[in-house]
């Protein structure tokens, strides 16, 4: 049976068809509580008085301050998790002290989510507020070094001194925005309390196992005394990654009255906590005058709470994306009075490329050479930061089958000179690169004697397909119909997996469920089984042979846009994506994940702005009344080529992950497209009418 690589329809799509895959906020239990997050109305300062008499009514069981909250331990490592960075996490609650807009000061738990509402409208709330500050720019000069960097910049040679002698020069300054996750499904946390105390916790978590061990060290229970489940997330992209404030207050709620309580958040709270930080940046490109890259210098600072270091890779693909022996590289924070950034799609790679391959545009122009072509001038044989080969890298026929697809040998390189009814049209392109990684993960199989295999693992499915992809892989590695392949995921007790971001899941758990299911087939092969089977292995990748290598997946993103030169309104006409992903496993839910994510990148480039009030301290456009992300209209043709490519380094699968590449350097792409129709460079994210006009 050959089903990897098979177009297989979503093996858990008919549940959700008929509405029976439940979410966090759909468990229930016989006497559920509800509770309300009441957000606090300053920024920074603390809480005078919280008087709740008022609140006190018919069938509101609790009202939890910092004044009457239980013991919790004050040691930050009770309060990490496994994407925690330096610093000291925030703790629901804790004191009266406020430290971000809308930061939950209270919890309203009442018989039902109306009465807690209407209950927490009438609690009274004295603060005395403080100076804040939450604008970026007016903090650029305080920038630091993070204190624990996920990957420290490396320069190498003298950039400096490189790009003073030469010949073309680019010198540009780009922002972006914060931006807010908003997964379709809202944060929530529904805990069941049982008889014996223990909890049965539906969480919204791209990681059960983190949310368990959080619980289990802030409200100091053993493990067998807390199971989180998500079997079915609505969307998290980064957002999930962390345990949210929801998580901690149900927990709370619940074991004080010792009954089921759930906690959701509504649309509006989802803006109270991480995002994807404001980032400003500085490029300067040195070249020949054939285009040939002499000098590299990419700058940038980007927000952090005050009291977490959040940091991204931003600045370290300008050192491995091209060739160059010159390059300088300095990423710096700067403290606001925000709620610490999170990882959000493509963390700090969109920031990244969409300066850096905005920057190789203006360079391209300057030198009057094609775009495509000055990337392969400039093409990485082999990785400069690290020194290594790359384990497979299909850039190339990126370049040339997107390029072949999307036309661009037809691309008239004068800006402005290319119309389509009345409207200037815009061709641009981009490079995008992502690390592909492999984890360590745990996975079990159990082979019925009415022929049903079940596999497990306690990694989640955010919407990316895993469910599926995983049943190929056991049911052509086992030798078993598909359709008699059972998958479980998103559960704390089942076998170890790690949290599912970076990429890396279809990679790690695929290699897990592959290896299990190899050990299953082997004792099938001596003859049908008396008894049930179980088999649970561990995959580790072989750090031995991934060190000789650096890994990575690519795309080429070409953009058509058609701008109106009367009205300045921008429409995104057409993109095509090519992406070398090592092995796809399965091109529909494969294809599904790229088109998303270029959703998600037109939406960058055009729509999306947490806009910071800097007096209020807020963000103001808290809801998706404001807060505009692409909608049907917004969308036209969007075309995925995979390139074909061969790894066996990242995984013994073959594949390198998808989840993340296919929105990094759409922006850019978009970007330099507007630049080709209008002869205007937009260095500041989003591209609206009103910086067109």
């Amino acid at each position: 049976m050959r089903l990897i690589g098979q177009p297989i329809r979503r093996v858990d799509g008919p549940l959700k068809v008929r509405g029976d895959a439940k979410y966090a906020a759909e468990a229930s239990q016989d006497g559920l509580l509800h509770g309300y997050v009441i957000s606090s109305a300053i920024t920074r300062g603390k809480i005078e008085k919280i008087d709740v008499s008022a609140a006190q009514l018919d069938g509101v069981r609790l009202i939890l301050t910092h004044e009457n909250r239980p013991h919790l331990p004050w040691f930050d490592k009770k309060y990490k998790d496994d994407d925690a960075r330096a610093g000291s996490p925030f703790r629901p609650l804790y004191d009266g002290k406020v430290r971000f807009a809308a930061q939950p000061v209270a919890l309203v738990v009442a018989d039902t989510l109306e009465l807690a509402r209407h209950a927490a409208s009438l609690v009274k709330i004295a603060y005395s507020a403080e100076e804040h500050e939450a604008d970026l720019h007016a903090q650029r000069e305080q920038g630091h070094a993070p204190k624990e960097p996920q990957a420290p910049p490396q320069s190498r040679g003298d950039a400096d001194r490189a790009l003073a002698r030469s010949a073309l020069r680019v010198h540009a300054e780009y922002a972006v925005p914060a931006e807010h996750h908003n997964p379709m499904e809202c944060h929530a946390s529904t805990v069941l309390y049982g008889e014996d105390g223990a909890l049965t916790i539906y969480d919204k978590t791209q990681g059960p196992q983190n949310s368990q061990q959080y619980v289990c060290n802030v409200f100091g229970l053993k493990p067998e005394q807390v199971r989180v489940l998500a079997p079915f997330v609505g969307g998290a992209f980064g957002s999930g990654l962390r345990p949210q404030y929801q998580l901690n207050l149900a927990v709370m709620a619940a074991r004080e009255l010792k009954q089921s309580v759930r906690v959701a958040l509504t649309r509006q709270q989802m803006f109270s906590f991480g995002h994807r930080p404001h980032t400003l940046q500085r490029v300067s490109l040195g070249a020949r005058g054939d285009g040939k890259l002499t000098a590299v210098v990419h700058e940038a600072l980007a927000e952090t709470s005050r009291f977490e270091d959040y940091s991204e890779n931003v600045v370290n693909w300008s050192g491995m994306l091209y060739q160059c022996d010159d390059v300088k590289l300095v990423y710096e924070l700067a403290d606001l009075d925000v709620f610490t950034p999170l990882d959000m799609r493509a963390p700090g790679a969109t920031l990244g490329l969409f300066a850096l391959e905005s920057a190789l545009d203006e360079l391209a122009h300057l030198a009057g050479v094609d775009p495509v072509q000055l990337r392969l001038i400039n093409y990485a044989e082999r990785d400069q930061v690290k020194d290594k080969p790359f384990s497979s890298k299909a850039l190339r026929e990126c370049y040339a089958e997107g390029a072949a697809r999307f036309g661009w040998s037809e691309r008239n390189p004068s800006p402005r000179s290319m119309q389509r009814d009345g409207q200037l049209i815009g061709w641009g392109m981009a490079t995008g690169v992502w690390e592909a990684l492999s984890q360590a993960t745990s996975a079990r199989a159990v082979l019925a004697l009415d022929g049903t295999l079940t596999i497990s693992t306690s990694t989640t499915d955010i919407g990316t397909g895993t469910y599926t992809i995983l049943a190929q892989i056991a049911a052509e590695t086992a030798g078993v119909p598909l359709e008699k392949v059972r998958v479980e995921l998103g559960d704390s007790s089942l076998p170890k997996a790690p949290l599912q971001g970076g990429s890396w899941t279809a990679a790690s758990a695929g290699a897990a469920v592959q290896q299990v299911c190899q050990q299953l087939r082997a004792e099938l092969d001596k003859g049908p089984p008396s008894k049930e089977l179980h088999f649970e292995v561990t995959s580790e990748p072989d750090k031995e042979r991934q060190g000789q290598y650096s890994s990575a997946t690519h795309s080429a993103v070409f953009a058509e846009v058609a701008v109106d030169p009367q009205l300045g309104t921008l429409q995104v006409t057409r993109v095509v994506s090519a992406i070398a992903g090592g092995r796809i496993l399965n091109p529909k839910t494969a294809r599904s994940q790229i088109e998303g994510a270029v959703v998600w990148g037109i939406g960058m480039a055009t729509h999306e702005h947490s806009r910071m009030d800097g007096a209020l301290g807020r963000y103001v456009n808290h809801d998706f009344s404001e807060y505009h992300i692409p909608v049907q209209a917004d969308v036209r043709e969007i075309d995925v080529i995979f390139v074909d490519e061969q790894d066996d380094v990242v995984s013994p699968l073959g594949v390198k992950g998808l989840g993340e590449i296919g929105i990094v350097g759409v922006a850019a792409a978009i970007a330099n497209a507007v630049f080709h129709a209008t002869g205007k460079r937009i260095r500041e994210l989003p591209i609206t009418l009103d910086k067109l006009l």
